[in-house]
């Protein structure tokens, strides 16, 4: 019984040893970290909001003009104005929400269950080297392999259910988070890793205390890349498997105006899947990233 609290001791003043070496290596870089004068309002409105304004002014005009002098048959290429009809019609309909909150909340729910899948799978890939050696190519394989691949093959499984979405959003997003982690377990320098078993971090509390925050950046950006994957791969499921069961997300309002040759509905189902991957984006990972860089000194307050 005493050896065990002993044990118990000794691992929490690990964990506390190594969080302290951990804050004092991110004081030090904060320190060494050039610091910037805060930047005042109207700079930074100008700096980072105009430019794309600017940009989104341009393609509006661009495209203002191609429709024009009709580049392409107006029924082919509407104007502007006319796909900011199109949307004006979902709102007052009251379907624009809907189309949206369906294809956001079921890229969330397969977004967290790739996350609560490709994690652990990563820490096993990249901890323990038979694992890696036989599931390490076929992660990178299925990253690559372009997710509307698995569409048909989930419809024969699962049919034209809810299942077969999820199907394809996992299997599209938990390779990239698993990569992700295993690139950022690599970049961890050894020094930790022998630190922090020679303060007495083993098991789940090296994990939790020494690989998981040392390996934060590259997991991040497996975080970000699988996020782009689930929204992609959500996209390209909705885009074919359509029935009334499942509801209509992005994707199938998207699938209707091909069907029913409306451009003006294909181009506005087109920028909200771009709004919503921008806002998620700039709204979650952003904010995320920056509060990751500065707590470790590598990104200067403006």
């Amino acid at each position: 019984m005493a050896s065990t609290e002993t044990k118990a001791e000794g691992s929490a003043g690990a964990a506390r040893s190594a969080t302290d070496l951990a804050g004092l290596g991110a004081g030090l870089d904060a320190l060494e970290t050039p610091s910037e004068p805060r930047v005042p309002l109207g700079r930074l409105l100008r700096e980072k909001a105009l430019p794309p304004v600017l940009a989104v002014a341009l393609v509006l005009v661009v495209w203002q003009l191609a429709y024009h002098f009709e580049v392409k048959p107006h029924y082919q290429l509407p104007s502007p104005a006319d796909v900011g009809r199109a949307l004006r019609d979902k709102w007052l309909d009251g379907t624009l929400l809907g189309y949206v909150w369906t294809s956001l909340s079921r890229g969330a729910l397969g977004f967290l269950a790739s996350v609560v899948i490709g994690t652990p799978l990563g820490l096993l890939v990249a901890r323990v080297k038979p694992v890696r050696a036989a599931i390490g190519p076929i992660l990178s394989g299925l990253q690559s392999l372009p997710s509307v691949a698995w569409v048909p093959a989930a419809i024969i499984w699962f049919g034209l259910t809810d299942a077969t979405i999820y199907c394809v959003v996992l299997l599209g997003a938990v390779p990239s988070i698993a990569n992700g982690l295993v690139a950022g377990v690599d970049q961890i320098p050894p020094l930790f890793l022998r630190a922090g078993r020679t303060l007495g971090a083993g098991g789940l509390h090296s994990v939790r205390h020494v690989l998981l925050p040392a390996a934060l950046p590259g997991y991040l950006a497996g975080l970000k890349q699988g996020w782009a994957f689930s929204w992609r791969s959500l996209m390209a499921a909705e885009l074919i498997a359509t029935s009334p069961d499942l509801g209509i997300g992005l994707g199938q309002l998207l699938e209707q105006g091909r069907e029913l040759s409306d451009m003006p509905t294909v181009l506005a189902a087109i920028l909200l899947i771009l709004i919503v991957g921008i806002g998620i984006e700039l709204l979650v990972f952003a904010p995320l990233e920056r509060r990751v860089l500065r707590s470790r000194g590598l990104f200067a307050r403006g």
